[in-house]
Parts: C-alpha cells; sequence; structure tokens
C-alpha cells in the first residue's frame, strides 16, 4: 500500500468493498414492529414509506403468502410478515389492534419482542418500533399506552412514538382566541404545534418507565403531496450502531437525499475531517486508485442496492 498521504485515511474506513457486499447479502431486510389502535393511520404511514397504495403481501411465520382479501381475524397475528412489492427491504409486523384494557394484546406484544431478540441473524431481529397514536380521539393516552411505556423494555431496539392524525388539532388550538375563520385556518397548524410542545413533558409516555426515543407528528397523511421524511429521519438517527443505520438507511427507495447525508456523514466527517489539510490529501500525486475504489465501497454501502449495482 502506498505511504500517500491519502493513503493514510484508509484504516479509517469501517467497510471495505467485500465487507459491504456481505453486510447487505446477509441483512437485506430492515424489520419494524408497528403498534397501534385500530384506525391509528397505521396502513397509511406503510404505504407512504414503501411510496405505494397497493394492498400489501402478507407472509405467515412459514414463510406461506396468505390471501389478504380473504384472511380471517385469527389469522392476523404479530408473527405475520407485511411486504409491499414496491420496497421488500422493508418487513413490517402489526400489534393488530393493540386496544386499551386488551392485556393478551400486551401479552403478545412483549412476548414477540422477546422471541426477536433471541434470533442470532440479524434479518429476523425487530430494528426499530413504531408506536402509533391517533390524536383525533378523545382519549389519545388509554391504558394501552400506559401499560406499554411502564412496562415494555425493548432494550437496544428504539421506540419512535408517532403522533397520528395531528390536524385534528387544530380547531381544539384556536377555540379560545377570538379569530376570523381564515386567520384561524392559517395559524391552527402552528399554534397546536406549540400547545404540543409546550406540554410535551407532561405527557404520560414521557414520564414512564421506557420512554420513547424519537417522537414525531404527522398530519394531513391522507394529502397526496404528505410524506413521512421526518419518521425516516428520526428512525435513521435513534438506531443503535453503524450496521443498522447502515440497513435502514440503503432500505430506502424514496430518500436519496438521506443516503447522501449519511455517506458524507460517514466518509467524510469521520474519517477525512480528521486530516488538517484536506487539499494536501487530493492534491495531484497523492491519491491512489486503490484508496477511491475504498472510499467508493463505503459510500455505496448507504445507497439502495438497485441505485449502485451491489450484489
Amino acid at each position: 500500500m502506498s505511504n500517500s498521504p491519502a493513503s493514510t485515511i484508509v484504516p479509517g474506513i469501517n467497510h471495505d468493498k467485500d465487507r459491504a457486499r456481505e453486510l447487505l447479502k446477509k441483512a437485506d431486510r430492515f424489520r419494524i414492529l408497528v403498534i397501534g389502535r385500530a384506525n391509528s393511520g397505521k396502513t397509511t404511514i406503510l404505504q407512504k414509506i414503501c411510496k405505494t397504495d397497493e394492498k400489501p403481501e402478507i407472509f405467515n411465520s412459514k414463510s406461506e403468502k396468505i390471501n389478504v382479501d380473504a384472511i380471517e381475524p385469527s389469522a392476523k397475528t404479530i408473527e405475520n410478515e407485511i411486504i409491499f412489492r414496491s420496497n421488500r427491504g422493508f418487513v413490517f409486523h402489526n400489534s393488530c389492534g393493540f386496544e386499551a384494557g386488551d392485556t393478551n394484546k400486551l401479552d403478545d406484544v412483549i412476548r414477540f419482542i422477546k422471541q426477536r431478540a433471541k434470533e442470532r441473524k440479524l434479518p429476523n431481529q425487530i430494528h426499530a418500533i413504531w408506536y402509533c397514536i391517533p390524536m383525533d380521539s378523545p382519549r389519545p393516552f388509554t391504558e394501552a399506552e400506559k401499560d406499554f411505556f411502564s412496562k415494555v423494555r425493548t432494550g437496544k431496539v428504539p421506540v419512535i412514538a408517532i403522533f397520528t392524525k395531528f390536524d385534528a388539532c387544530n380547531d381544539e388550538a384556536l377555540k379560545s382566541e377570538g379569530l376570523s375563520p381564515g386567520d384561524a385556518a392559517i395559524q391552527a397548524p402552528s399554534r397546536a404545534m406549540l400547545d404540543f410542545q409546550n406540554s410535551c413533558k407532561d405527557l404520560p409516555i414521557f414520564k414512564s418507565n421506557y420512554p420513547p426515543k424519537a417522537v414525531v407528528i404527522l398530519r394531513d397523511m391522507n394529502s397526496v403531496q404528505s410524506h413521512c421524511n421526518e419518521l425516516v429521519k428520526e428512525t435513521a438517527a435513534a438506531l443503535d450502531g453503524k450496521i443498522l443505520q447502515t440497513l435502514f438507511v440503503s432500505t430506502q427507495r424514496n430518500q436519496m437525499a438521506l443516503c447522501f447525508q449519511y455517506a458524507i456523514q460517514d466518509v467524510v466527517m469521520n474519517n477525512l475531517a480528521r486530516r488538517p489539510k484536506l487539499e494536501h490529501i487530493f492534491s495531484p500525486g497523492t491519491i491512489t486508485f486503490e484508496v477511491l475504489l475504498k472510499l467508493a465501497a463505503e459510500i455505496s454501502c448507504w445507497f439502495p442496492i438497485t441505485v449502485v449495482g451491489r450484489g
């Protein structure tokens, strides 16, 4: 290996080309447990994440495809895998109606989380949990939420609390302001957000034994222009370790900006920023072809396989 200044950055690179390929071959599925009551917006979120309006494919624990239209309530278990054809890199599990007072559902969730924590293979583990709380309900926080955040220890698996249907808070936020309908419509969203932020620290889930690692607010999700970019960003930031972050970010099909962000942060900030004279590293004759290949392999880890042609 050359002893040029550029070559000295190679030990700081975390993945070489072969390791990057092996990582994505062995762990090409990011698995998320989605918890929440019926009609809390879970399906809409998954469709937005996978950029589709189609129904998902559902597979049982034996990897047998289930007829979605003919599925019986008894077959709707947390073990079933939910996969959208538009992005098979995501595997979702649904808590199947996490209603208040249903202790059996809580037991199922606890059992499932513990079971997946014992899995040795990374693709079979649960990597993140999204807990959906609908704000259009007169009682957004029920015993189900209190039980989960006070009793369920998820270990290194981050829980992201998603406050769905937040646009329902707009009317309540300006009821006492005496504004005209036009002014109220303009100011309501920002006022609702401010009220929520001011009261957030007093919410039951944040005073619990196991509070969420991140919070995301979603509104107007039925709009064609709506998206879940903030949820993607918060999930990526909440993950424990570079391997899971790489897996999650590289699974994205609609978030190229996020892929670039993590690639630049990882390669430039972590490896090159430590060099005091970057202009000397990239001056003519100091950077080798070997170094360029290793940098390219490191960067490619953060992008979808279909984009960079890995495999």
